[in-house]
């Protein structure tokens, strides 16, 4: 098992406070407090959000569920500076304090140049960011200095060649995008070991697509799980996979749920109070999944949301949804989905009111072509 980096990470599952319970359009504070407590009462620590994060409501309810009714000493918070909320150097430090003052703490334990990618580098090189957050560490308002990255391995390479005092790196690692050559998971995670930095992992079931799959994949997993007696959950498996190389630190689930959280957690709960690497023959099932899911042409979108948040799309076409029924169409081929669409499109866009500004494009941490890709949509449903 990996020797951890920083000592006061416990165990290998992160609560990543993206992809919150919602009732009633807000964010379920009560339910985010029960998952909360469990995770800490279970000996997870570390928590994971981001100014963007719903709207800006993220800090928010880490400061109500987390901050304000935990000690410190009981958890880790990692948070990210956005190219979105600053346009010069001067922006950063007051940019920093608000979110500081949003959840409710004095420092953050790790502080993430967000969402690296060959374009926003330059931005901040030209702000001067990471000079900033290393002088905001030696002030104490930050522990660690960080990156979360979405480009090619190449980049991420100079990046860390340029700042070699970055300590550690996030990035989209999962058994799907493991070989893919637009997120290159492998190559980028090659590059952070090559210059010694411990790993974050992020989408390790990608936006939920590795929890519910096409049926010739399931059977896969199901035929395991019918082989060896025993087994995990899809999410389990993907999970597994993730935090099973060398260097990873930290693997971050975005969940939504209290389900959610007692599964991740029962997955992380074993062999002296950790997860077991995937064996051979779970990684051969994996294997299986990862070819049908190759032979089905679905979009392989994340849902992150980038695309459709700060007016990315003037159109107001909801991107990522459109594509969630596209995909439950090809992979699972699902009765109806044009009523879906429909309920989609009633106070927004369609896929052909696309104007091809390409601003979505400009954002999409999975470099998709999505004007090609609305024109898919648009085929299939209108």
């Amino acid at each position: 098992m990996y020797n951890r980096t920083f000592k006061e990470i416990k165990k290998h599952l992160a609560f990543g406070m993206m992809r919150l319970p919602m009732k009633d359009d807000k964010i379920d504070n009560e339910q985010v407090c029960r998952m909360v407590d469990l995770f800490l009462e279970k000996g997870f620590n570390y928590f994971d959000t981001a100014h963007g994060y719903h709207d800006g409501l993220s800090e928010i309810a880490v400061k109500e569920c987390l901050t304000s009714r935990h000690d410190r000493s009981e958890y880790i918070l990692t948070d990210k500076l956005t190219d979105a909320y600053f346009k010069t150097e001067e922006d950063i430090r007051p940019l920093i304090d608000s979110q500081l003052e949003a959840c409710g703490v004095e420092y953050f334990d790790f502080l993430l140049m967000h969402a690296q990618n060959a374009k926003n580098f330059e931005f901040f090189k030209q702000c001067r960011a990471y000079e900033t957050a290393f002088d905001l560490k030696a002030e104490g308002k930050v522990r660690h200095v960080g990156l979360s990255f979405h480009d090619k391995a190449t980049v991420l390479d100079r990046i860390l060649t340029e700042y070699p005092e970055v300590e550690i790196v996030q990035i989209q690692f999962n058994y799907l995008d493991y070989e893919d050559v637009s997120i290159e998971s492998r190559k980028v995670y090659e590059v952070c070991r090559k210059h010694g930095k411990p790993v974050l992992v992020m989408e390790p079931v990608r936006g939920g697509n590795l929890v519910n799959l096409p049926e010739e994949a399931q059977k896969a997993l199901d035929d395991l799980r019918a082989e060896t007696g025993s087994g995990c959950s899809n999410a389990g498996y993907a999970l597994r996979f993730a935090a099973g190389f060398d260097g990873i630190e930290m693997v971050l689930s975005g969940m939504s749920n209290m389900e959610q959280m007692e599964d991740n957690i029962h997955t992380f709960s074993c062999n002296d109070g950790d997860f077991e690497p995937l064996s051979d023959k779970e990684l051969e099932a994996i294997n299986k999944v990862v070819d049908v899911f190759g032979s089905m042409g679905a979009i392989p979108c994340t849902g992150c949301r980038y695309c459709v948040e700060e007016n990315h799309c003037p159109m107001e076409i909801k991107i990522p949804n459109l594509f969630s029924t596209y995909n439950s169409k090809k992979l699972f081929d699902k009765v109806n989905p044009w009523a879906t669409f429909e309920s989609i499109t009633k106070d927004s866009g369609k896929p052909s009111d696309c104007i091809e500004c390409g601003m979505c494009e400009a954002v999409c941490p999975q470099h998709l072509e999505i004007r090609d890709l609305l024109k898919k949509a648009s085929e299939l449903f209108e």
